[in-house]
């Protein structure tokens, strides 16, 4: 049996991604603020505090029994404080930083010590965004955080495929999927959020993606290891994709 492993699964991507996941038979293990799916552990994963319990938790997951394969799906996120670096709240744009850019990081880290003690292969898949590949105005924290995400996981990729490990580690932006964070940012005013425009013209226009397509197609590639094809792209390890590669 499968061991699937979400963060932030309460909502959004990551409530799609466990939902599919229990319906294919997997084991599901999920981490959020509020209850969630499958053996569920209540973390804030923007308090640092937290972070080794967490941690812990996952390893006791991992070890628990001999699984078929161990897949990790970080998705917890969030944009606010949207507006100007220096205009916003400090306290909210720390706790950006630190749940976008240090807890992939540290949990990711702690997943790959965990994997590295069993033989089945595993998948650390680092939700990011194209916002870490390009600047937007009032997405200063967002941007930084999702740009530390790829950087790590190129450097984390690299050396697992060094060490010759079972375990594959991406970062995957999803594009615009319409989910609760969208509503949120379509709320802002465009002194904050200059671009704001742009994202009401997509949710009108209908090219947001649904949670439940954008939930498979990640599922399937989080099956895949480092130096196999999936959709005729060649997945290796430490790669920076973007869900448009598949389509």
């Amino acid at each position: 049996m499968q061991l699937t492993i979400i963060s932030g699964a309460s909502s959004g991507i990551g409530e799609a991604i466990a939902s599919q996941a229990e319906a294919d038979g997997h084991s599901i293990a999920t981490i959020s603020r509020r209850p969630g799916p499958g053996t569920y552990l209540e973390a804030d994963l923007s308090d640092p505090a937290g972070w080794p319990e967490v941690s812990a938790w996952i390893d006791a997951q991992v070890q628990s029994q001999d699984w078929s394969r161990v897949v990790f799906v970080h998705n917890a996120g969030v944009v606010d404080p949207i507006g100007f670096a220096g205009e916003s709240a400090a306290d909210q744009y720390t706790t950006n930083i630190l749940l976008n850019a240090a807890s992939p990081v540290v949990l990711g880290a702690g997943f790959l010590a965990s994997v590295a003690k069993i033989d089945a292969p595993s998948h650390l898949m680092l939700i990011s965004s194209g916002a870490g590949r390009r600047p937007i105005k009032g997405w200063s924290s967002y941007c930084a955080g999702k740009a530390a995400t790829d950087m790590w996981a190129q450097a984390a990729g690299m050396e697992q495929a060094f060490r010759g490990s079972n375990a594959t580690v991406i970062a995957i932006a999803p594009g615009v999927v319409d989910t609760g964070m969208q509503s949120v940012i379509r709320s802002q005013n465009s002194d904050a959020f200059p671009d704001i425009e742009n994202f009401i013209q997509l949710k009108e226009g209908g090219a947001l993606s649904s949670a439940t397509e954008v939930a498979a197609t990640l599922l399937a590639l989080a099956a895949v290891n480092a130096g196999e094809e999936f959709r005729s792209v060649r997945i290796e390890n430490g790669a920076i994709l973007s869900i448009s590669d598949f389509s």
